[in-house]
């Protein structure tokens, strides 16, 4: 029943996509009123299907990767939604659904290889809010503006090139900091987690990767800066979120240069965050453990709230050509409170390029190649090695340790004015910091398909 679902999901987005493509080689007067009427509708399909053959593993924990050939898939459909209220006010509403999930039910590897999938027992499709948040424009300078195109969750507006906005309501925190034009987008870009976003920032959100919170950005014509404000989950990637805002939150700063060098353009961001919550220490856990305190070997529920973890990112991107772009990021976090929300990574750096097929007369066409390395501290090193279990690795001990390295390649071509499709390869050696299993290939078909 379930891939007879997702199966007609899947025709129902094609035969929109193809009916959208129609609609748009030949205007009607409903689209020129529909242009300038304050809406803005949008929509995006993903379907991901991902491989890996057998690799080995002399041993297994209950998070560990399956070490036989297995296949996986995702799909997630999202309406991007929005209405113009007021000069510079809109509100935004995304219902999605998800289904589907990831190889190893999305286990066994911190760097996991589809940002499609999350870590949810049920496959079935589920329809749920995504997003739904109010925006504020206030212009500061009255004599220089500039066209913000409609776009997802961007109504067609003209605003101030200097301005304070604020957002607020259910989003994600990625959708404001840590950005890329080259890597963030698992539906069109590298699909790994870790090059979705820095691997290191434990940002705010629940297990499908949401919150609820407030974002105040000042933006000027070179650069921006970025304050925001978020709630944190109840349990570690748990599915609710904590509302005692007094006593947990995670506290996020950005400042974002943008510059051009010779005709390229490029930007640079300096990320630090700032999570209290109940995530515990894996020091006290393990000696407690020694000490027959406690045996439980738990960091995912949590005792007491006023844990702290702070982090730091660079996140920088480059135009190297009218074609070919770069991205490079670091991320750090103390790695000595347990990972809360987004990826069980304390330190990591990644780097790739995207070059778009300008030369092979196919502009729309991409390819793009990356490196990724992820590593943990000394103590959440000794809580796996003891035998502990994060929400999303562990293999039971870890006599071996060595940093997680991946290497994406991917090409994407377009088949339609709205439809896409994407041919993936990942090669992940040390999975979950163990140099004992590995290393694991990944193989992945993508469609995508968004107007």
């Amino acid at each position: 029943m379930r891939r007879t679902q997702l199966f007609l999901l899947t025709a129902l987005s094609f035969a929109l996509s193809r009916s959208s493509s129609a609609q748009s080689s030949s205007p009607s007067k409903s689209d020129a009123l529909l242009k300038d009427s304050g809406w803005s509708y949008h929509f995006q399909f993903t379907g991901i299907v991902q491989w890996h053959p057998t690799f080995p593993a002399p041993y297994a924990g209950q998070n560990s990767m399956t070490n036989q050939q297995e296949r996986a898939f995702s799909v997630t459909a999202t309406a991007y939604l929005g209405r113009k209220l007021w000069h510079g006010a809109a509100l935004y509403f995304n219902p999605e659904m998800a289904g589907g999930k990831g190889v190893g039910s999305t286990l066994g590897i911190a760097g996991f290889p589809n940002g499609e999938t999350f870590r949810i027992g049920n496959p079935e499709p589920t329809v749920y809010v995504a997003r739904i948040f109010f925006r504020q424009h206030f212009d500061l300078d009255k004599q220089h503006y500039e066209d913000l195109d409609d776009d997802a969750n961007q109504v067609k507006e003209r605003v101030s090139t200097s301005r304070i906005t604020l957002s607020a309501g259910k989003f994600s925190v990625g959708d404001f900091f840590d950005n890329s034009n080259v890597s963030h987008d698992p539906r069109m870009d590298f699909m790994n987690w870790a090059f979705m976003n820095n691997g290191a920032y434990d940002y705010a959100a629940n297990t499908r990767g949401y919150t609820y919170g407030v974002v105040a950005e000042l933006v000027k014509p070179g650069w921006t800066l970025r304050l925001g404000t978020a709630l944190e989950p109840t349990y570690a990637n748990g599915p609710e979120l904590d509302w005692h805002y007094g006593n947990t939150s995670s506290e996020n700063i950005e400042f974002e240069k943008r510059y051009t060098i010779h005709g390229y353009k490029g930007a640079v961001r300096l990320l630090g965050f700032y999570n209290i919550n109940k995530a515990p220490h894996y020091r006290d856990v393990i000696n407690d453990k020694i000490s027959g305190a406690d045996t439980s070997l738990d960091v995912l529920i949590g005792k007491s709230y006023g844990n702290k973890k702070p982090g730091l990112g660079i996140n920088a991107e480059q135009e190297l050509s009218h074609s070919a772009s770069a991205f490079l990021r670091l991320g750090w976090n103390n790695g000595k409170t347990a990972s809360w929300a987004f990826a069980e990574i304390d330190n990591t750096i990644s780097g790739g390029i995207r070059v778009y097929g300008n030369s092979w007369h196919r502009p729309s066409d991409n390819f793009g190649v990356a490196l990724l390395s992820n590593g943990i501290s000394k103590d959440h090193r000794d809580f796996l090695a003891i035998g502990g279990y994060g929400f999303m690795i562990g293999d039971g001990k870890l006599p071996n340790y060595g940093r997680e390295a991946t290497a994406e390649l991917f090409y994407e071509v377009k088949l339609f004015n709205n439809l896409w499709a994407t041919a993936d390869y990942q090669f992940v050696n040390h999975p979950a910091y163990n140099k004992d299993r590995g290393p694991i290939n990944l193989f992945a078909g993508r469609i995508h398909i968004e107007f």
